[in-house]
């Protein structure tokens, strides 16, 4: 089913399929091609201008959201793998895309709660097991009727197996993400659907 859907996909712009396909070639992570599709829906729908990406690896998705959401929109990205830095902030100059995006270096922790401007659109890509402790920030960043978007929350179908089940070094990772998504699902504040596209999305509504 899945290779159907990407079947009738048309790609996007030259630049991210390229960067896409090098990521693919050096085994980077980089958000599923059906995932891709219902981002650009999203922002298609949302039209954020003001957008917070937990997560950069080498830029792809933060490329992939310039170049679908307003085209005078400004997305704020955070990595602290310094291996990628470097990679991302090439692929935004060959993007055309460096005036748009601001990378900064080091903990999502430690920098979000540096963050005050609040955001109309939030991506969270990241460290699986962190998304539970960045909540509390992201919340405090996110704009009455912004979108919050977490990707990568099904974990391969680990998340519906028996804790006995799981491998024991994915196990603190899959107690923290079944906690972050009961938090979505039951916080009074969001209105949230888990939708298993690619390995899973949540997307949450913070009620105004």
């Amino acid at each position: 089913m899945v290779t159907y859907i990407n079947s009738l996909d048309r790609g996007n712009t030259p630049i991210l399929d390229q960067i896409e396909q090098e990521a693919l070639e050096g085994e980077v992570p980089i958000i599923r091609r059906e995932m891709q599709s219902f981002l650009k829906v999203l922002l298609a729908m949302k039209q954020p201008k003001n957008i917070l990406e937990v997560g950069t690896a080498v830029g792809f998705s933060a490329i992939l959201m310039c170049e679908y959401a307003l085209k005078d929109c400004h997305v704020t990205t955070i990595e602290k793998y310094e291996k990628r830095i470097p990679v991302a902030r090439e692929n935004f100059k060959r993007a055309e895309k460096e005036r748009q995006i601001t990378l900064l270096e080091g903990d999502a922790m430690e920098i979000l709660k540096t963050l005050q401007e609040p955001y109309d659109f939030i991506f969270m890509d990241a460290a699986k097991g962190q998304y539970i402790h960045f909540l509390p920030e992201v919340m405090r960043l996110l704009k009455p009727e912004g979108v919050l978007v977490s990707d990568n929350v099904l974990q391969d179908g680990d998340i519906i197996e028996s804790h006995f089940a799981v491998e024991r070094r994915n196990r603190t990772i899959y107690k923290r993400m079944r906690e972050y998504l009961y938090e979505l699902k039951h916080h009074e504040q969001l209105l949230t659907s888990i939708i298993p596209i690619g390995d899973g999305a949540a997307v949450s509504i913070k009620r105004g």
